[in-house]
C-alpha cells in the first residue's frame, strides 16, 4: 500500500506500508510479552532511558518499541525492539525512523533533561 502525506514541515511524502495480517499482528505481540520478561530486556531497560529522545524517565516509565512497527512486518527480536519513553512511542507510532526523521533531528538539536 502507498500512503501519500505532508511531513511536519508540508512537504509531500510517500510511504509504502507493507501492512501484515492480524494473526501475525498477534503471534508478534505473544513474542513481544515473552521478550519482556528476559534478563536481556531487564538489562536493555536498567537505565531508564529512551532509546530515542534519550531522557532519563526510569525503567517504569519505559516502553518496548518495535522499531520496523508489527503493523509493517516487523517482528518481536532483539534487534528490532528499543526501550523508548511512551512520548516518543506514542509520536512513533507505524513509523519507520527515516520516516520521522525530522522528529528526531529536533530531538538531537535540544539538550536532554537531566
Amino acid at each position: 500500500m502507498c500512503v501519500m502525506g505532508k511531513g511536519r514541515r508540508g512537504q509531500n511524502h510517500m510511504a509504502f506500508m507493507d501492512l501484515a495480517g492480524e494473526e501475525q499482528i498477534k503471534r508478534e505481540r505473544e513474542k513481544a510479552r515473552r521478550l519482556r520478561k528476559t534478563q536481556w530486556w531487564q538489562n536493555k531497560i536498567q537505565k531508564g532511558v529512551c532509546h530515542y529522545c534519550r531522557r532519563k524517565v526510569g525503567r517504569d516509565h519505559l516502553t518496548m518499541d518495535h522499531v520496523v512497527p508489527l503493523s509493517r512486518g516487523g517482528k518481536s527480536k532483539k534487534g528490532n525492539t528499543v526501550p523508548a519513553c511512551k512520548d516518543c512511542n506514542n509520536k512513533k507510532k507505524h513509523f519507520l525512523p527515516i520516516e520521522w526523521e525530522e522528529y528526531l533531528v529536533s530531538l538531537a538539536e535540544s539538550p536532554p533533561e537531566p
